[in-house]
This record gives C-alpha cells, structure tokens and sequence, in this order.
C-alpha cells in the first residue's frame, strides 16, 4: 500500500484517478482549492481518503501536504484556451508557477511526480500524428503555461535527479466534467445540450478533429506511469490514438440519445487547434500502454451518466 498526493484532486480526471487508487488499496491525500473541483466528486467518508484545501502556488501547504507522501500525481490546473486567452496571468500563476512549487516540494522530499501535461503544446503542427519528437509550438496562454511546467519537469530531473514522467494528454472526456461552464468541454457541452433539447454549439465548421480519449484509461496510464522505472526525464502521449471530428462525435451522441436538433455554429475561437492526433508508439513501448475504451462506447457511458445527473 502506497499514499499518494493528487493534486486537483476533487476535479474532474483527478477525482476518477483517486477512485482508481483507492480501489487498489492506496490511501490518498487530495490537495485542491475547490475553484472548479467539487467536494461531491469525492464522496464521503471513504477510507484511506484525507481532503486538504489549498492551492498550488501556496509553498508552506505543498510542503506540509508531502509529508509522509510515497509519490505525487499532479493534475491541479486552470483549465480551458478560451479561459486563458482572457485571463492569461492567472492562468500562468496556477498552471506553471504552481507546477513549479509541486516539483520544489517533490525534490526536497524525494518523492517521485507523475505530471499532466497537455497536447495543447504542441499547437498546429503539419505531422500527421503529434509525436514528442516535435518541437512544441504552443498557440494559446494555457498552451504556454502547461508547456512552462513541462519544461521545469525536464530541469528538475536532470539537476536534481527527480523522478518526473510528463503525461501529455489529449481531450479527456467522460462523466463529471462540468457542462455547463463557458470553458466546458465539447462533448460534456453537447450531452447537456441534448438533454436540454437545445442546438449544440459548434465553434467553427465542425470539421476540427481531436483524439479523445476517455478519463479511465487517462487514469490507468498515470498509475502505470508512476508505478515503472524511467532513467532521466520522460515526456509521453496518452490517448488512443484515433481522430474524430465535432460532426462525427455530434452524430454518434445524436444517434444514441434521439435528438433531432441540428448545431448551431458559431466563430472559431482564437488559439484553438485544427486537428490532434497522437503519435502512442512510446507510450506502447514504455507503458505496454493502449486504450481500451473504444470512442462510441465512452460516447455511450458519458452521455448516460449526464442523463443521471441532470434529467
């Protein structure tokens, strides 16, 4: 039995990832300022489980919250392009300054940082598929900022010999993200739409392509990440690997729920990417790593949790 530290932990992927932990008979202590995680994500009193409320830039509750730590998953971040694009401060403060007060914490206490990093970095790119072998080429604040902890990540570990495995991830999706946000994401924004029976939102032509990869196995890779041995710094995609585009995701989620409204479409938004498609050949290879949840299927188990949750 291990305890591990988790950062934003009362969000969305961080909430799914202490489910997966506690259920392998870890005890977790969840760091989170509850801007945008919910204490509901949590549950109540479940064993093995210590909630700390505090932020990431705060050094004195970082340093007080490693204590007794075996490794630190760190998930805490101001999320969203279009958020950043607005608030490019704040977002820099919480996204690499916080980054960068987790990973001063995790080398002074030895502990090694399985880091969220985002695919975001790596912008528009002519590649086909996003390998880590590109120069990263960030087009939004957000971008910048989680690029800027990536960054940190690789110094810390060939200075101070800290044990850090960035995993960039690619559109996570599935139940409890929140829909109903400016900054939402798509496929969480289109289930609530669809059960408010109102036209899905589609910024720009619907054509942009992502490679969405549901929140289970985003989690499964993380625990993987942070149970094997690295030498040095290690950057590695985790996705599926597959692309799909707004109209096709929007068909499949119109099939299976019965709605007949058609999109409404709106002005793309400044720093978005046109297409994301993930180069998996490390994350196989160092990982033994692959998707198991296919893109209907994870379509079908988030579109009946909102269902659940908001009929």
């Amino acid at each position: 039995m291990s305890r591990y530290l988790v950062t934003g932990g009362a969000g969305f992927i961080g909430s799914h990832l202490v489910d997966r932990l506690l259920a392998q008979g870890d005890r977790v202590r969840v760091l989170d300022d509850f801007s945008t995680g919910k204490t509901a994500n949590l549950g109540e009193d479940r064993k093995g489980l210590e909630t700390v409320q505090a932020c990431v830039t705060s050094e004195p509750d970082i340093a007080a919250a490693v204590v007794g730590i075996d490794g630190i998953f760190h998930l805490a971040a101001l999320p969203s392009v279009a958020r950043s694009v607005v608030a490019p401060l704040e977002t820099h403060h919480i996204n690499a300054t916080g980054g960068l007060n987790i990973l001063n914490q995790a080398r002074k206490s030895g502990v090694k940082v399985v880091f969220a990093g985002s695919s975001s970095a790596y912008g528009d790119q002519e590649a086909e598929y996003k390998s880590e072998e590109l120069r990263e080429d960030p087009l939004s604040p957000y971008a910048a900022s989680k690029l800027a902890g990536e960054l940190y990540c690789r110094s810390f570990a060939r200075v101070y010999d800290l044990p850090v495995v960035v995993t960039r991830f690619f559109n996570v999706y599935g139940p409890r993200q929140v829909p109903d946000s400016p900054y939402s994401g798509v496929i969480a924004a289109f289930c609530l739409a669809m059960l408010r029976g109102e036209a899905p939102r589609i910024d720009g032509d619907g054509r942009q392509s992502r490679d969405f990869t549901y929140v289970e196995d985003v989690t499964r890779a993380m625990t993987m990440a942070m149970k094997k041995s690295f030498a040095g710094p290690v950057t590695m995609n985790i996705a599926c690997g597959e692309s799909h585009d707004l109209l096709e995701m929007l068909s499949i989620l119109k099939d299976y729920s019965g709605s007949s409204r058609e999109p409404e479409y709106a002005t793309a938004r400044t720093g978005d990417v046109r297409h994301s498609l993930a180069d998996m050949a490390l994350a196989e290879k160092m990982l033994d790593f692959k998707a198991e949840v296919s893109f209907r299927e994870g379509l079908e188990r988030t579109y009946d949790w909102y269902k659940r949750e908001y009929s």
